[in-house]
Order: structure tokens, then sequence, then C-alpha cells
């Protein structure tokens, strides 16, 4: 009998090894005393962490639990589309030509495929089917295949990267793109995961809240946002996290990262504004966590303190991580941008679009 237990023994050994392996991976890199002593120098880094430029909360505790875990009991109907949503297939030829004007390729939640004076920049690749890889339960990606779009891009030229949550920065995705980039511009603290993946530590630099530095033809500022960081339990708000400017001589682009309103979004469009195109943070929301992530009309609002010209609502269309309908933040972004009179696009996933494009086909009522 005991030879018959012994083999099965081993083996769930090896597959528990497995596993605690690959988990350990996703954590990313572990904090060494050198990543401490240069956090420590940044102005934003305060009693052990780094710190948002006002006070931020979640309103989330014994007293609102069980009113959360109610609400999240409740009709799951329409908080994932019914079909997966379709990603139009990449014209590589189209996309590389007319490189005067600027483009972009919005795949859905927060990855961005953007093309300014014929640099390639992929921002937050997060490719992956899994927003939640070391859950008991899996946030599914609303689309199917998604880690094959990454064999069909063009040339990369940067990765930027906001922060280093699941849902921005993932595992699978980062090992497919590994030897496609070489260079990876990065949010302070963000380093460590991906030497740990082994990307290549010569091609990573990382930025501070208002650093700037040129690549080739374009202007690239790392900006304020009201969020948080971590991939594990030790690691809270041991990385920073924040939103992108690039900027050519003709043309200016926001990328607003994930994070609540705040008087940093005036501050942005003050220092580096207006803006051609901004995308806005919009999904995800909930009353009990509004402090770090937008309710859709407050994108609306934010775009308007950037100085935005036309809006693009991002962080949605992707995965589950909240309890609202998933068309609600779209259409909720839409009624408030009619009601102040902002310019909103509203592309398909996967659907290229040039500066002086502004589709606003309600593409999610097919769903």
């Amino acid at each position: 009998m005991t030879s018959l237990i012994l083999p099965f023994v081993i083996m769930l050994s090896v597959i528990s090894v497995g596993i605690a392996f690959l988990k350990g991976r996703q954590f990313g890199g572990k904090i060494t005393k050198n990543d401490l002593e240069r956090y420590q120098r940044s102005s934003n880094w305060k009693k052990g962490q780094f710190e948002n430029l006002i006070e931020t909360k979640m309103d989330i505790n014994l007293g609102t639990m069980p009113g959360l875990i109610m609400r999240n009991m409740r009709d799951k109907r329409n908080r994932t589309p019914q079909d997966p949503l379709a990603i139009l297939p990449l014209d590589r030829k189209r996309f590389q030509e007319d490189i005067d004007r600027p483009k972009f390729i919005w795949y859905g939640h927060s990855v961005l495929l953007l093309q300014v004076k014929g640099k390639n920049i992929l921002i937050d690749p997060m490719f992956g089917p899994n927003a939640a890889p070391i859950a008991p339960f899996p946030s599914k990606r609303f689309s199917e295949n998604t880690l094959d779009i990454i064999d069909r891009l063009p040339p990369i030229d940067l990765v930027l990267q906001t922060h280093d949550h699941y849902d921005h920065l993932d595992l699978d995705s980062i090992t497919k793109l590994k030897n496609k980039v070489d260079h990876w511009w990065v949010a302070m603290g963000v380093e460590r995961h991906l030497v740990r993946w082994e990307v290549k530590k010569e091609g990573i630099k990382e930025f501070d809240w208002w650093d700037t530095d040129s690549f080739q033809e374009l202007e690239i500022t790392f900006t304020p946002s009201r969020h948080f960081s971590g991939r594990g339990l030790k690691d809270r708000a041991k990385s920073l996290w924040g939103g992108w400017v690039i900027k050519s001589e003709e043309h200016s682009i926001y990328w607003s990262g994930d994070g609540g309103y705040g008087p940093h979004f005036k501050e942005v469009g003050e220092r580096l504004g207006p803006f051609d195109w901004g995308f806005m943070e919009c999904g995800q929301y909930d009353k009990l966590w509004q402090a770090i992530h937008l309710m859709p009309e407050e994108s609306i609002w934010a775009a308007q303190d950037a100085k935005v010209d036309v809006a693009i609502p991002v962080h949605w269309a992707g995965f589950r991580l909240a309890l609202h309908p998933w068309k609600e933040p779209v259409k909720r972004f839409v009624m408030e941008a009619e009601s102040k009179g902002v310019n909103v696009a509203m592309p398909r996933l996967g659907e290229m679009v040039k500066m002086g494009e502004v589709p606003t086909f309600r593409w999610w009522e097919e769903y």
C-alpha cells in the first residue's frame, strides 16, 4: 500500500511546489536595500511608503462589508457580456502608414497601442486572460485569445507602465514581450518586477512624479494620480502609480492612469496641457472606493480640468473588477459629456483611430 501511496504523494508535492513557484513569480520582485535607498530619495515617499498628494482612503471595513457582500450576490447578469467582446484584427501595414498623424488602438481595459511621430508606444500591456491570477476565483477577460495579439503587433519602440496592479502588469504578457522591446519606462518601483521576469535591466527607466525625459522626437512625463500599488500582502504602496503625458512638437496626449478625482488633474492641465486626446480612467468604480477610481461623471470633470479636447474612456470593457454593469461606465460617461459639451470618442476594441477622427458609434449596444 505504501508503495502505491508514495508516488501519489510525490506527484502532489511536485505539483504544489510548481504552483507555489508560479504564484511566487506572479508577485514579482522583492524590494532590496538598494531599492529602498532609491525610493527614500523621492519626495513622495513618506513613513515607509509612497503617498498620494491628498488623503486617500477606501471605505471598506466591518461596517460596510455586509452590504458589499449582499450587493455582490445580487443580479450578476449584467456585470459581464453574454458573448465575448470581439476585437478587430490589426492591419499592420495600414498602422505603419501616415506616420505624421498620431493614431491609436485600444484593446479593452487599459491596453493602448499608440503611435506618435512614427514611434510605437504600448501602454499598460496587460493582454492576459485573467486579472486575478493569484486569487481563488479568476477575473476573466471579456475577450478571447488576447495574448495572441502580442504576436501580431508592429515593432514596439517603448513600453509605458503606470503601476504594478495585476490588471495592468501581467506576467504572461511581459514574458511574450520581453525580447521584443528594448525600452521600458515605468513608475518608480516597477523595475524590480520586470527584472524578476528577465527583462533586461539596462532597458528600464523608472520615473517619479513630474519626471520628464526625451524619447527621440517625443517628450514624455510621468504625472501624479490618486491611487495605490502592490501585488502582495507586504508591498502595498511600495511602488508608485500615475499617468503619462506624451508630447511632440505638434501634438499632446494625456493618459490619466488609475485613480480618484483630485486637484492633480488641474495641475496636469496647467503645466502640460492642453491635450488633443485624453485617455480617462472610467470603470471599476464604487462609492466605497471612490477615492481611488473615478466615477464616470468625474472622468469628464477630470478631462475638463486637464484641458482635454477629445476624451476617450478606458479601464472598462476588459474585466469585472467592480459591481456595476459592464456597459454602465461608458453610458454614464457619454451622458455627462453631452451635458457638459465635452467631445468624446468611443472606438471599438481593436479599431485604429487617427488624429482628427472621432468614432461615436455605440458599439456596446450590439451586445
